[in-house]
């Protein structure tokens, strides 16, 4: 180093000053937490499985080929025929001979899954992996690789699409189990890792926190309760362990919402505690025993519990209650407002109904409701759910201006039309366009039976019952569509 700079060099140095307590702490501490999810991939990885599986049957989903490049790739179709030629993904075929019709090929499905149960047999040990329904629906051939290479053939030892589990085994023992944590411990905000095989690259982990809990309502299963989190999770994900930071499995990664088709940072996974006990009555009895209380429910919106002349919207609204259903034999009504279930809080349907299905069969449940602003609690015996219809479902409500509809009294021409009862509401026979009653969901065939809790018979009825209505501007009826009831506030300016 040249002389005429050393001097000013040196006292550069000595002058600059020491780093902060704050900073060298900061930094200490992301290399603890650098080293806590290494250790995490260390512990759970060897227990997750990369899931391939053949099919030939429709309904095995494949997923289209695209360039990484998008839309904006410059180069066109002719660059990839020139490498790859006229076989190659996704590129239209040239003009030319129509090839002869070949044998449909097996359709090929991955995802991840993870072992977390074991039984020993007089011969052999077989290991249980837990995945999701879709990663194995309509299989005919299912492998799984481990991550130090080991493949097996596997068998699907019981599905349940409701709930998108499924657990699959194989004859092979001493595999690590992932040990399981408690999903109902976990809170917003709390690091969490997914590990799996997004688009087949193997034992892929991803880090992020759990963005929020209870998710229900989404569409994706009939039982919903997801963990949502930004933890990055895209196809090929599906099935594999959402863990903690004590390497616990506490959800199965199982969906995500995306535009593209890829990770948007908005990932689901389904609760350890509701994947364990669907997956232990799989492994006991191959099938999955739910509850069934014989109700269709509602959201208690804040214009319903006015209607209802309630302080708070804290419930669920029973809409109808089933014909000689448990929820029929213990008394339950229609306009019952559940607000505790087994002594636990009721305000989601979601959750409502995974607490019911969960619910053993013959087990007396206690349910608390208010009725007439009077809270009780109710013993009604839990049945097992068949083919009885869905214990809840969501109605929504919506306002706008003007009521916007004609009803006509049920005659017996029109209670065959419409399938009604005649003498029992009243037929919806003209919805306006953009009205208050169509927003709300309110058509042609709709039967409404109440009025401000009141049954209505005629057209006459009805119409006295709305009048009455008018000072509040608003006016709280009971429909029946397609045989399922629900209540909905119509309100006015």
């Amino acid at each position: 180093m040249n002389k005429k700079y050393f001097l000013p060099l040196l006292l550069l140095i000595i002058t600059l000053p020491p780093l902060s307590f704050a900073q060298t702490g900061g930094i200490e501490n992301l290399r603890q937490t650098s080293k806590a999810f290494a250790s995490v991939a260390r512990q759970t990885s060897p227990s997750v499985v990369f899931i391939q599986v053949e099919s030939s049957r429709e309904g095995l989903a494949q997923a289209p080929f695209t360039t990484p490049f998008g839309d904006e790739w410059p180069f066109g179709d002719d660059f990839f025929r020139h490498f790859f030629g006229d076989e190659f993904p996704g590129t239209p075929r040239r003009p030319g001979p129509t090839p002869a019709p070949q044998q449909r090929p097996p359709a090929i499905g991955q995802g991840s899954g993870f072992v977390f149960a074991s039984k020993r047999g007089l011969l052999s040990e077989t290991s249980y992996i837990i995945t999701n329904n879709h990663v194995v629906a309509n299989a005919d051939k299912i492998r799984v690789t481990f991550q130090d290479g080991r493949e097996f053939d596997a068998k699907i030892t019981g599905t349940d699409p409701k709930s998108d589990i499924a657990v699959i085994e194989i004859k092979a023992g001493n595999l690590p189990a992932l040990p399981l944590g408690d999903s109902t411990k976990l809170e917003v905000g709390e690091w969490v890792v997914a590990i799996g095989n997004p688009f087949g690259l193997s034992h892929t982990l991803t880090v992020g926190v759990v963005s929020a809990k209870g998710r229900t309502s989404l569409g994706i299963s009939d039982y919903e309760d997801f963990i949502q989190t930004d933890a990055a999770i895209n196809p090929g994900n599906s099935g594999g362990p959402l863990v903690n930071l004590d390497g616990e499995a506490i959800g199965i990664n199982t969906a995500i919402f995306s535009r593209s088709g890829g990770h948007m940072g908005v990932g689901f996974a389904i609760p350890i505690n509701l994947a364990k006990s669907i997956a232990d009555q799989l492994i006991e009895r191959g099938e999955v025993t739910r509850g069934y209380l014989g109700v269709v429910i509602q959201p208690l919106t804040q214009e319903l519990a006015e209607s209802f002349n309630l302080t708070t919207h804290q419930g669920i609204l029973i809409a109808q209650v089933t014909d000689d259903s448990p929820a029929a034999k213990a008394g339950l009504k229609a306009g019952d407002i559940v607000t505790q279930y087994q002594g636990r809080p009721v305000n989601d349907i979601g959750d409502f109904r995974n607490r019911v299905a969960l619910t053993a069969p013959g087990k007396s449940a206690k349910v608390t409701i208010l009725r007439d602003g009077k809270s009780r609690t109710i013993d009604i015996k839990i049945e097992k759910l068949g083919d009885q219809p869905i214990v809840a479902a969501q109605a929504p409500t919506q306002s706008t201006e003007e009521l916007g509809l004609t009803v006509q009294t049920v005659t017996k021409e029109l209670a065959r039309q419409f399938n009604a009862t005649p003498g029992q509401g009243v037929i919806v026979t003209e919805v306006k366009p953009g009205a208050i009653a169509a927003m709300a969901g309110i058509r042609p065939g709709t039967v409404i039976l109440e009025v401000d809790r009141k049954p209505v018979n005629s057209a006459n009825e009805f119409n006295r019952a709305v009048n009455r209505s008018k000072d509040n501007k608003r006016v709280l009826l009971l429909i029946s569509d397609r045989g399922m009831s629900r209540y909905v506030v119509l309100q006015w300016r």
